[in-house]
């Protein structure tokens, strides 16, 4: 099991740009699959981006396919979600998520464990 934490939400003008960060726990962080979902208010959770172990594969949500990167650094226990050109559907709260697989998912069933999410709110 891994403990994690994002953090890095905050409040932005639509086209501005945030960073998320999610750091985990322990001394195994390489070993785990890692991805961001949202959930906005009175829907359900969606996912955003996805990243395997290494970092060498990453897949996106069409609805922020060049806009998002997502990126980890083992050395440092932390994945990334550098978000651009943000618009106003994007407000949500972002959860990073871990799994202790090889492979990419994008299924929330598909993960173990969960931060607690940080609020990300874009304005008009």
């Amino acid at each position: 099991q891994v403990q994690l934490v994002e953090s890095g939400g905050g409040l932005v003008q639509a086209g501005g740009s945030l960073r998320l960060s999610c750091a985990g726990s322990g001394r195994t962080f390489s070993r785990y699959a890692m991805g961001w979902f949202r959930q906005a208010p009175g829907k359900e959770r969606e996912f955003v981006a996805a990243i395997t172990r290494t970092g060498d594969t990453t897949y996106y949500a069409d609805s922020v396919k060049g806009r998002f990167t997502i990126s980890r650094d083992n050395a440092k226990n932390t994945v990334y979600l550098q978000m651009n050109s943000l618009k106003t559907e994007d407000t949500a709260v972002y959860y990073c998520a871990a799994r202790a697989l090889s492979g990419i998912y994008t299924k929330a069933d598909n993960y173990y464990d969960w931060g607690q999410g940080t609020q990300v709110t874009v304005s008009s």
